[in-house]
């Protein structure tokens, strides 16, 4: 499988990379597995309720597990060589953008749509997570890839990453993740796929 690796840039936007693929498959030819049949319930997945008190890695949601947009999933996080912890991530929406959003790129970006993932971050385990930032990825309908591996952001959307007060129980940030589908082509969900575990078997969040 040949991929095609395009840095673009454009005043007033970020930096963004544009990978892009015939099929379903993942930079390396990997294709994300689709999860294993879980409880789609937030309650099942995840503590109900946010709070002082740390939650460890043992109350981790289960790789695999399949959420819907809304559900919160608490995974064990590491930031760098010195940053690890625990998060709550929330997905509060999972959107296609108007292609207008991608024009600053130019022709590097034909063809493609936006996609636009915001989420919730909260620190859940009290460490010290400062300027750590979370990644998510698009999927189609099957969970597989969208074929498309885009970073950056937009105007509408942005971002951010945690500031220097992601230190304690129930800090919180939102943010948006910029990911992309080939025109025509349909956004189904979203995947945590970082740390032990969740790289062979992500939690996705169905739309």
């Amino acid at each position: 499988m040949k991929f095609d690796r395009i840095a673009l840039s454009a005043t007033g936007c970020a930096a963004m990379l544009v990978l892009s693929a015939c099929g379903g498959k993942e930079e390396g030819g990997s294709p994300v597995p689709a999860p294993a049949p879980t409880s789609t319930s937030a309650a099942a997945s995840s503590p109900a309720t946010s709070g002082t008190v740390p939650v460890s890695n043992a109350d981790a949601t289960a790789p695999g597990s399949e959420l819907k947009v809304g559900d919160r999933a608490v995974v064990p996080f590491k930031y760098g060589t010195d940053k690890t912890g625990t998060v709550a991530i929330t997905v509060k929406s999972i959107e296609l953008g108007p292609k207008e959003d991608l024009a600053a790129y130019g022709d590097k970006a034909k063809g493609m749509t936006p996609v636009y993932i915001r989420m919730t971050v909260e620190n859940v385990g009290g460490t010290d997570l400062t300027y750590s930032t979370v990644r998510l990825r698009a999927v189609g309908p099957n969970n597989k890839s969208t074929g498309v591996i885009i970073t950056g952001e937009t105007p509408n959307c942005q971002s951010e990453t945690a500031k220097k007060d992601f230190k304690t129980v129930g800090a919180t940030y939102d943010t948006c993740e910029l990911q992309a589908v080939r025109d025509g082509g349909e956004v189904g969900g979203a995947t945590y796929s970082d740390g032990d575990g969740y790289k062979d078997d992500p939690i996705v969040w169905k739309k």
